[in-house]
């Protein structure tokens, strides 16, 4: 396996807060993979995180040390990525599942036995802003067809209530996702679940920390509204320590280590009566494809990374109304956009 990458920016149309900060761009690493019996190419993204204590310096030294390691032809890609940030291996085995796949002239999809429907509706996210700016946000949403928002707040009951109230108004007959991005905690909850009454909230997202296990069982023993767990699922092995304290899980390929462990998460979550939620970060097309190539599988898809951008570099899956299509049936099914970086 050959490794190469690039480095680039990605800048957002607008700064886009959430209860741990606020983000106007990050730097987004192309890999590519290619090997000596063929041009056939795949293709991953990983990007910055400051959550993820991962930036550009952290990928370009993990990256090198999996290219080091891929000098030995008897080391195969299990070995390779042993040890690698999640995020980046995430990437990598995005790029080996589309070669695989790109190989055998069929989609991501296919090749981990699954079906690409050609529509998958997603939901669109309202980051942290006063209720007049959130209320002008889901305005625009709506108006583009918008029926699911994914509404990010903080510690702040009143100006949660607040903010939910006002994209309700302006957002008639959408249904809201709450994240609070383990913000609140159960008294919070409880009480911002009270004001709201009435509110068409499908769905509370990590509302509490990972580690307070007994206000999540409280939480969750008051309310009907599903919990889905974020934060809080990394592996396999957590699902079983997430019994009693979510309904749902949202598997993000950044934090499992891509899209096979990500197929097995989503797949051993439905087995146990979990729902299953695609999450995304902030990121192009291409870092959002593989994710599609899984919404089979999932309830709910919050693959909307690549609608933040003022610049997407790739094409392919759409989204803008609310529901992406994927179209090309080979490999992830995106391609590079023509005008090059921006």
């Amino acid at each position: 396996m050959k490794l190469t990458w690039n480095t680039h920016t990605l800048r957002l149309t607008r700064p886009f807060r959430i209860s741990r900060g606020v983000m106007s761009a990050r730097e987004a690493v192309t890999v590519t993979v290619t090997d000596t019996d063929s041009d056939v190419v795949g293709r991953g993204e990983v990007v910055t995180s400051v959550y993820a204590e991962l930036d550009r310096d952290r990928i370009e030294a993990q990256l090198r040390m999996v290219r080091d390691r891929c000098a030995d032809v008897d080391t195969g890609p299990e070995s390779a990525l042993a040890d690698v940030h999640p995020a980046v291996a995430a990437a990598l085995w995005s790029a080996i599942a589309e070669h695989r796949a790109r190989t055998a002239e069929m989609s991501v999809a296919a090749h981990l036995g699954l079906p690409l429907p050609t529509e998958v509706p997603i939901s669109r996210t309202v980051g942290i802003g006063s209720p007049h700016e959130m209320a002008a946000v889901a305005t625009g949403l709506a108006e583009s067809g918008i029926r699911l928002l994914k509404v990010k707040t903080d510690a702040d009951t009143a100006d949660s209530v607040r903010r939910l109230a006002a994209v309700t108004e302006a957002a008639p007959g959408a249904d809201l996702i709450v994240d609070p991005n383990e913000s609140w905690t159960a008294a919070t909850a409880l009480r911002v679940l009270h004001e709201t009454r009435g509110l068409p909230l499908v769905a509370l997202e990590q509302p509490l920390a990972t580690c307070d296990r007994d206000g999540t069982r409280e939480l969750r023993s008051r309310t009907d509204i599903p919990v889905i767990a974020d934060e809080a699922i990394h592996t396999l092995a957590d699902l079983d320590a997430l019994a009693g304290l979510a309904d749902a899980v949202n598997v993000k390929l950044s934090k499992c280590g891509g899209v096979y462990h990500a197929h097995e998460i989503a797949t051993a979550a439905r087995e146990r009566g979990m729902d299953v939620m695609l999450g995304c970060l902030v990121s192009s097309s291409l870092g959002i494809a593989p994710a599609v190539h899984l919404a089979s599988l999932a309830r709910w898809c919050d693959l909307d990374g690549h609608l933040l951008l003022a610049w997407d570099p790739w094409t392919g899956l759409g989204g803008e109304d609310g529901v992406l299509r994927p179209r090309d049936a080979i490999g992830l099914g995106v391609h590079p956009r023509a005008g090059g970086d921006r």
